[in-house]
């Protein structure tokens, strides 16, 4: 048997390690998602008001957990989560969006910040089979599900 070292939680620490890289790397795509959103919320003008502006405030609450588990989880696998603004832009794939008043371009955006966490989301879930990593791979696969129905209903309502 291989002598590995391993973290409090039994996990390889290179693998941990790792992880909490692109956790980070989520992590910062999130809260560049969640201040879209907080802007979409804000400025949300026109005939769907009402739908988006309550949609985008349900989105943002429901981003601010996450970004609350992966912290913790980046903790629990002992690293530290980043936590600047600088880090989060440097690292984010997801656009910074400024002004936007219409619905359509809205939820287009929410749309294509979804794609990203995704793309970003399936990695990890599948560095984190690898690694033996339960706990982060049961936390994708609960985003990645809900963020599916999720994009499925934007698209809808795009279409």
């Amino acid at each position: 048997m291989l002598n590995m070292i391993t973290t409090n939680i039994g996990l390889n620490k290179e693998n941990a390690n790792n992880l909490t890289i692109s956790l980070n790397a989520l992590l910062a795509n999130f809260q560049v998602y969640y201040q879209n959103l907080r802007g979409l919320h804000w400025n949300i003008k026109g005939k769907s008001f009402f739908e988006l502006h309550l949609k985008y405030e349900e989105f943002y609450t429901d981003s601010q957990i996450k970004i609350d588990l992966i912290a913790e989880r980046i903790l629990t696998l002992g690293g530290t989560p980043l936590h600047t603004f600088d880090e989060y832009t440097e690292l984010s794939k997801v656009s910074v969006c400024k002004n936007i008043t219409k619905g359509e371009d809205g939820v287009q955006l929410v749309v294509n910040s979804l794609t990203e966490l995704l793309l970003l989301e399936r990695e990890i879930l599948n560095e984190s089979a690898e690694a033996n990593d339960e706990g982060t791979n049961a936390m994708m696969s609960d985003f990645i599900a809900e963020q599916e129905k999720t994009m499925w209903m934007l698209n809808a309502w795009l279409n």
